[in-house]
């Protein structure tokens, strides 16, 4: 099985004040809650796409959660991963590090980077039946007014026709999801199960 989750920020003890103001007592509850949910659902030969800033945390402290952490992990590289830059964290737990990538899940195409990109690569293609064959997963804007503004340029993209070369008119696919780990409760998530917490987030409904 495949998941991916977005900004968990071990470590990170100022999101819970500000930003995102998380609420946790402290950064040792926050890290632990995180934790346990991530052990609860990802068992150890399954895979786990952090599509960036996975720690705040020193080399020492984040080689102790890569220790902690259950899964084969891939890291898309964010801009708070700042212990990547020390030479003594434990690579090893990385099938790789990448700033970007694009991977089949289930017939469909996904498309990581930590930034937003709003242009994506396959965008456009759709199957038989008008479902998206292509998705954009991101992270880095949490859920902020950034997010407020992606959101509302997804619903003008869907609204806007366009006309192909042939002639055809049809609105024009836009499949962006942010994986922001408080949009799942600190889960990470297969692809569908993205879909469907996005579904409901944009709907008013709690994952």
């Amino acid at each position: 099985m495949r998941y991916y989750i977005a900004d968990p920020h071990f470590f990170h003890a100022a999101l819970n004040t500000k930003m995102d103001k998380r609420g946790f007592e402290s950064v040792e509850q926050m890290n632990q809650y995180m934790l346990d949910r991530w052990n609860e659902k990802v068992r150890k030969n399954d895979e786990v796409v952090i599509i960036g800033d996975l720690s705040w945390g020193k080399a020492e402290e984040t080689n102790e959660l890569l220790d902690r952490l259950n899964g084969r992990l891939y890291l898309i590289q964010g801009n708070h991963d700042r212990f990547l830059k020390n030479k003594d964290y434990n690579a090893n737990r990385f099938v790789w590090v990448k700033p970007y990538e694009e991977l089949q899940d289930n017939k469909r195409k996904v498309i990581l980077c930590h930034y937003p990109v709003m242009c994506y690569n396959g965008q456009y293609r759709v199957d038989e039946e008008g479902n998206p064959k292509v998705y954009m997963l991101y992270g880095h804007v949490h859920d902020t007014q950034d997010q407020r503004l992606l959101e509302q340029f997804q619903e003008i993209t869907r609204n806007t026709t366009t006309v192909s070369p042939d002639g055809t008119s049809r609105q024009i696919p836009c499949h962006m999801i942010n994986c922001f780990c408080m949009y799942s409760d600190y889960t990470p998530l297969t692809l569908d199960e993205w879909i469907l917490c996005d579904e409901k987030r944009r709907a008013g409904n709690v994952w």
